[in-house]
């Protein structure tokens, strides 16, 4: 039986800076390029809350949108995350095929080819 490390609660001033941080940090990553919510929570400064970015990125869209490119964010086996309940799936498929990322096989994204190198 192996075991996992306590995750330490996040340590910030409010959601609204913590969010801000994870949106700033997915601004950064490169049109045609896809990162994993652990890579966008790392980056953040948040190693091992790949969760909070998920929550941060659905309160998107409660239209504080802010111009982030919330389609670059996948999990990190190369799948879309979202269930498709209201079309979000669909919708994130296409953004990001309109900026060149390419399905493979089980609807995976290739981290080699378009991963985020960060």
């Amino acid at each position: 039986m192996t075991s996992k490390k306590a995750v330490k609660p996040v340590k910030t001033k409010s959601r609204s800076e913590l969010y801000r941080k994870i949106y700033a940090t997915v601004k950064k990553i490169p049109r045609g390029k896809v990162a994993s919510y652990g890579q966008v929570a790392r980056v953040a400064g948040y190693p091992r809350h790949a969760r909070v970015v998920g929550y941060a990125l659905h309160a998107l869209k409660s239209g504080n949108d802010e111009h982030v490119p919330w389609q670059r964010v996948i999990n990190a086996q190369g799948h879309i995350s979202l269930k498709d309940f209201d079309g979000g799936a669909i919708i994130q498929r296409k953004l990001l095929e309109q900026e060149g990322i390419e399905f493979g096989p089980n609807d995976k994204v290739d981290w080699e080819r378009f991963g985020w190198k960060k």
